[in-house]
């Protein structure tokens, strides 16, 4: 089986680490990634089932860094975003062209980047690939 790609959004929020947390929150609680079936009483415990394969969503992503690592959701550049859509400040209608960021995320890691409405913060938009 290949790396899965997979996205989220979720309200933007300053403190980008509480807002994955509560992302986090939200996918295991309604049993959207590999292992649900086993009954894991935490995202922890879905890790730990899931060992090295990881469970296919953002539960495999536990922490904000600056820079991309495994395990960890890291911002998109101001570079990648004006290469990637032509702006620093992408609105919902931007992602729809610029895909071309799918080929350089690496498997187990994950980026995100503020999504715009109206010149304003709305929306952290989260992607990633499985482990697998």
């Amino acid at each position: 089986m290949g790396a899965e790609p997979y996205d989220y959004f979720v309200a933007y929020e300053e403190d980008v680490q509480a807002a994955l947390e509560k992302l986090r929150a939200e996918v295991f609680a309604s049993g959207e990634y590999r292992g649900a079936e086993y009954g894991p009483a935490s995202p922890e415990e879905a890790l730990e089932m899931m060992d090295a394969d990881g469970t296919g969503s953002i539960l495999d992503i536990e922490q904000i860094t600056s820079t991309p690592d495994f395990c960890c959701a890291a911002p998109f550049t101001s570079d990648e975003l004006e290469e990637y859509f032509g702006t620093e400040r992408p609105t919902r209608e931007d992602l729809d062209i610029g895909d071309m960021f799918w080929d350089e995320l690496e498997r187990g890691q994950a980026r995100y980047m503020t999504v715009y409405e109206n010149d304003s913060p709305k929306e952290l938009y989260f992607v990633g690939y499985s482990f697998d």
